[in-house]
């Protein structure tokens, strides 16, 4: 704006000197027409009275000429030679002496005696420029000297003029000045503001909300620094509501991820750690170190290394619309669906285990561009493991339940078509084949329902049990299965034996197993032992119990499968494929023996024999209430 002033007032004063410039052309134009034209008049009327030399009559017509007008400044009158003889306001001597000063017109030097037109020209004086003609003065012919007139310009124009100049001059200098006086206000009142301002607009720009602005202004200025202020302040506010929010967020989410059993990490989009949770630290062997900005293929274990490299650089740059859906270019599994995967992996180091292994995009809020990878990684051993042992358990059901009922189904048929032309002996032995392998499916069903009775939710009491009796009872079921076998099976139970606190029906059945698996695995001239006795006080912690033990001199077990032999499903004979069996025996004994209170153990050595222990405590006389247990385990469907 102060340019552009500036330009208007430069071009308007320029415009208004070339007006004052040309009225005072066309001024002096007017003055030297006027001043030919009365010069012309003036030597016409004055040349007759100097060719007769009447100076009078020439002196009162001059004078009367010129005092009629102000426009002539002066009349001079020379002879030919040049000499001033008269001249208004001047006046020649009437005495001349040695002392009178000679009076002379210097004509120019373009002017010329014989010419018929005045001469004109103009010339500056202390009073204002003058217009001067020279008139020869001429009769009948004869050149008599020159007639010199000044002819003062136009007062009003001059007047006009020289207003009009010194108007635009003044304002001019005015306009130039507020011009001046305007920058310096604008620079004190609106230029630092304004900068003050920007400065704090690029603070808050850049999370400074702390920032404010401290200028006394009033007006719309001022409204707008106020108004700045108060949007600071109320960010400033925001911002800390926001961080406690958002620190608040953070330290639940930090403690939902480093609690959660599943192993988390976060990738950026190189593939560089961000998080990594405890769980899988512990997968992964990472404890007590920080790999947090690093590359994640370089620290994985190598199995998933070579496994997760390709997917995980596509699931990184895959479109997160579309997703990384497989197909023939970035040939995934099949498992992969869009923006997710699903991978399982075996590991051998540091521990042998199968993991799960779960990759999601994790995209923006308008679902625009990918900002990073979320692993999951689950520890699926023991999942795969029952997986595995429920499948061997099937197939072993489905093995065990196909032979009886093949044989039941046989032996039936055949008695049923030649049963007239077999002998009385024949017939008996068919069906007592038939009765016999009923009895084996029937204990191949009971064994599955004893472990799923035993899983669900059931009350059992606790009474007071003579130990001994039970120890009989299961000795008389397998005397005579051991004696066909040719293995003693014996007792050694401590006389005067106290009562113990259990359940007859459940740890009758403990007893039926263990001493039934010790015959199973002990071959021709081993022996079988139960022995009972009671455990002195100091061995225990204050409450007396009564000690427990089956042991076998038979083929023993190898200590790695010492750990898995109490589980569901799980069969030693498995891994040599020669004996009968469904796996759940021990894991029935194991389910019974912790309603009981207690621990089962035991002892082994291959080729040498086993051993099984177990401590109950002794029913306590002075107990009116019996015990009564509820198992809470989930019932598991077979």
């Amino acid at each position: 704006m102060a340019v552009g002033t500036l330009v208007v007032s430069l071009v308007m004063s320029g415009l208004t000197f070339w007006a004052v410039n040309t009225i005072g052309q066309d001024a002096r134009t007017n003055d030297t027409r006027f001043g030919r034209d009365l010069g012309l008049l003036l030597a016409a009327n004055a040349a007759p009275m100097i060719a007769e030399e009447n100076l009078t009559e020439l002196a009162r017509f001059s004078s009367r000429f010129y005092n009629s007008t102000s426009s002539v400044r002066y009349i001079l009158y020379a002879d030919a030679e040049g000499s001033i003889f008269f001249g208004i306001p001047y006046a020649e001597a009437a005495v001349k002496n040695s002392l009178t000063i000679q009076r002379r017109i210097e004509l120019p030097e373009d002017y010329a005696k014989n010419a018929d037109l005045p001469m004109v020209r103009q010339h500056l004086t202390p009073n204002g420029e003058v217009t001067d003609v020279f008139v020869p003065l001429k009769h009948e012919g004869k050149y008599l000297g020159v007639l010199a007139v000044g002819i003062n310009p136009n007062p009003k124009v001059v007047l006009y003029s020289n207003l009009t100049r010194d108007v635009t001059i003044a304002v001019f200098v005015a306009i130039w000045a507020m011009v001046i006086l305007g920058a310096v206000f604008n620079a004190l009142t609106i230029t630092q503001p304004i900068k003050e301002l920007l400065l704090g607009v690029k603070n808050i720009a850049a999370g400074n909300f702390k920032q404010r602005i401290n200028l006394p202004l009033g007006g719309e200025l001022g409204e707008l620094i106020l108004s700045f202020n108060e949007m600071a302040e109320r960010l400033e506010k925001y911002e800390e509501q926001n961080i406690e929010e958002l620190t608040a967020e953070k330290a639940k989410l930090e403690t939902l991820v480093s609690t959660i059993a599943d192993g988390a990490i976060l990738l950026d989009v190189n593939l560089h750690l961000l998080l990594v949770n405890p769980a899988a630290k512990r997968l992964f062997g990472w404890e007590g170190s920080d790999f947090v900005g690093e590359s994640v293929l370089e620290h994985l274990p190598h199995e998933l290394s070579v496994k997760l490299t390709k997917p995980l650089s596509q699931f990184a740059t895959c479109d997160s619309a579309k997703g990384c859906a497989p197909n023939s270019q970035n040939n995934l599994p099949t498992d992969v669906q869009p923006g997710r995967g699903e991978f399982r992996i075996s590991l051998t180091n540091p521990t042998s285990r199968t993991v799960r292994i779960l990759l999601t995009q994790v995209i923006d809020q308008y679902k625009e561009s990918i900002k990073g990878i979320a692993m999951t990684v689950q520890d699926i051993t023991r999942e795969v493991e029952l997986n595995e042992a429920k499948s061997q358990f099937i197939s072993n059901v489905s093995h065990e339940l196909r032979t009886p009922l093949f044989n039941i189904k046989s032996f039936i048929e055949t008695l049923a078509e030649y049963g007239d032309d077999l002998t009385e002996t024949e017939r008996r032995e068919f069906l007592e084949t038939a009765n016999h392998e009923t009895d084996r499916l029937s204990r191949l069903v009971n064994d599955v329902l004893d472990l799923s009775k035993l899983e669900s939710c059931r009350i059992y009491h606790l009474e007071s049990i003579e130990l001994g009796q039970l120890i009989e009872q299961t000795l008389r079921t397998y005397q005579l299965n051991a004696k066909d076998k040719g293995i003693e099976l014996s007792q050694e139970v401590e006389a005067g034996l106290p009562p113990i606190l259990g359940h007859y029906d459940l740890l009758l059945q403990v007893f039926t197993n263990l001493v039934g698996n010790s015959l199973k695995f002990t071959e021709t001239g081993g022996k079988v032992i139960i022995r009972a006795s009671t455990l002195k006080l100091e061995q225990n912690t204050g409450v007396p119990q009564v000690r427990v033990e089956i042991s076998d001199t038979g083929i023993g077990i190898d200590p790695e499968d010492q750990e898995a032999i109490f589980e569901r499903f799980f069969r030693v004979e498995n891994r040599v494929h020669t004996l009968e069996g469904t796996g759940l025996g021990l894991s029935i004994v194991k389910n019974i023996i912790d309603k009981h209170h207690t621990t089962i153990h035991l002892v082994s050595e291959v080729g040498v024999g086993t051993t099984f222990w177990f401590d109950l405590e002794v029913y306590q006389q002075h107990s009116q209430v019996e015990e009564t247990v509820v198992i809470e385990s989930a019932q598991t469907s077979f």
